[in-house]
């Protein structure tokens, strides 16, 4: 159960992983739960998450939706030499931009690789026309953003690494978190979430049952950008609840 939604003046943000090797599970996906993380501690509520396969068409529709949900996109993977590397033309596509090369990036690649350039190195130096580069000092890629894409490589190394050097860019409000964790099933707590949400309408009021030899049967989540508004909703659930009904606070 879900309840509340971002206002249009907070930070949001979606995720598109791109790769095959994560939807056929050859690889499992580091870098959606390490951004999940990082973005959570920075403030900004997170909108979507997509993963898609190595081909142009289905990225460029997820990153469209991405972009119509989110003020912030990043995308993993599909930037390098090989023939699935198509994410740089698949953003291209779908900004209606041109592949361009930038300068910089080649020039150093011609200067890496002396007299050994081949046309697959080559297109590591290749852009969407209009997107910006940065490089930090000892980082193996630069940063491409394009309007509010920020493309990441999927190593997950070389993508952490990457996003860490921007990072607090995207510093927004705290969001501000309390839990309950209950002996009680969710049946037993509907009426009393529903009232929480009702008069809190811009706490975002999470319920999650357990099935296993836990100490609690629910845990119910309240989060929120105004720190006594997330105290307010989750005293007023606890208030109606039976006695003994809360495990404990945290």
């Amino acid at each position: 159960m879900r309840a509340g939604a971002p206002t249009a003046e907070q930070s949001t943000a979606a995720i598109v992983v791109i790769g095959n090797e994560v939807l056929s599970a050859k690889v499992v996906d580091a870098n959606g739960p390490w951004l999940l993380r990082e973005l959570r501690e920075l403030g900004v509520d997170v909108r979507r998450v997509e993963t898609v396969p190595d081909e142009v068409p289905l990225i460029v529709e997820s990153v469209q939706r991405a972009c119509a949900s989110a003020a912030h996109v990043f995308t993993s993977g599909g930037i390098g030499p090989t023939h699935d590397d198509v994410t740089i033309a698949a953003l291209a596509q779908a900004f209606n931009r041109r592949i361009v090369n930038d300068a910089r990036s080649l020039s150093l690649l011609e200067k890496k690789f002396a007299g050994k350039l081949n046309p697959a190195l080559r297109r590591l130096a290749e852009i969407p026309e209009g997107a910006q580069l940065e490089w930090h000092e000892q980082a193996m890629f630069p940063v491409i953003t394009l309007e509010q894409v920020v493309i990441l490589p999927g190593v997950p190394a070389l993508f952490q690494a990457g996003f860490t050097q921007i990072r607090e860019r995207f510093r927004a409000a705290p969001i501000h978190s309390r839990a309950v964790y209950l002996s009680l099933g969710e049946s037993r707590i509907a009426e009393h979430l529903d009232a929480a949400v009702a008069a809190f309408p811009d706490v975002s009021i999470g319920s999650y049952p357990r099935f296993d030899d836990a100490d609690h049967r629910v845990k119910v989540t309240f989060d929120g950008r105004v720190a006594a508004h997330v105290a307010a909703a989750c005293n007023l659930f606890v208030t109606r609840l039976p006695p003994g009904g809360v495990v404990r606070e945290d």
